[in-house]
């Protein structure tokens, strides 16, 4: 991944608003980023699988489709590709659905192109590196953690996770056992000044339960580890072990 503001990392705005369009595509540009704008989804979906952009920005309200579907199609197609939603739907559940859909962060129309570009900074800083480290494998219970592969594996069976579902995976899973904190995990997994919302949290942490129960239920005799939620602090992973009757 390219150092955020540089000319090698892509942007793809999928905007139908000419204004706002224009206006993230001449702002983006302005900042350093390599931009490409589609005015509807059907393109934008198009222009995804044509130059694998590094980030797209995706309007939730387009002509010919909902935002949030198009986000589940490119989420599915794309697992690395950083989403960031913007939406004139402040509404809780809009945004919860957009998350839960594959985007990793949103934001509320209107926004001013500073913020933008402060969120976009404190995304690219938190994405892999080229040259992972020689960590080993982590495992707690029957789930494996590999983070120089970037697979998570439970019961020998692949799980497919979203960047930060698996950057959120892999902090607990250092630590298990033991209580992380919702600052911790924001500051590692987001970024150290972040200042977005910690609902982004709460729907990687729900989709994270939910995929590692799926895979569970499809192999007989696995079972995942907990992720524990320690109200007013955070969350804890630990090995889950069949109950003896």
């Amino acid at each position: 991944m390219a150092a955020p503001s540089s000319p090698h990392t892509r942007i793809l705005v999928i905007e139908d608003d000419e204004v706002i369009g224009r206006h993230l595509e001449t702002g983006l540009r302005g900042g350093g980023y390599a931009c490409t704008w589609c005015r509807t989804g059907a393109s934008g979906v198009a222009e995804v699988s044509r130059t694998d952009p590094d980030v797209v920005l995706l309007d939730l309200g387009l002509p010919d489709g909902d935002g949030v579907d198009i986000a589940r199609r490119l989420r599915a197609d794309h697992p690395s590709l950083l989403i960031v939603i913007l939406t004139a739907r402040s509404d809780e559940i809009d945004v919860i659905a957009g998350l839960d859909a594959g985007a990793d962060d949103y934001l509320v129309k209107p926004f001013s192109l500073s913020v933008l570009l402060a969120r976009l900074r404190a995304h690219l800083r938190r994405r892999p590196a080229a040259t992972a480290s020689q960590e080993a494998p982590l495992s707690v219970g029957d789930l494996t953690v590999d983070t120089v592969a970037r697979r998570c594996l439970l019961g020998g069976q692949e799980i497919m996770l979203r960047p930060k579902e698996f950057e959120v995976l892999a902090l607990l899973a250092r630590h298990p056992g033991a209580a992380v904190s919702r600052e911790t995990l924001m500051e590692q997994v987001w970024d150290e000044n972040w200042f977005g919302p910690t609902k982004t949290l709460d729907v990687t942490i729900a989709s994270l339960r939910r995929r590692l129960s799926e895979a569970a239920a499809a192999r007989a005799g696995v079972h995942p580890p907990e992720i524990t939620t320690l109200r007013g602090h955070g969350y804890r992973l630990e090995s889950s072990t069949p109950s003896s009757n």
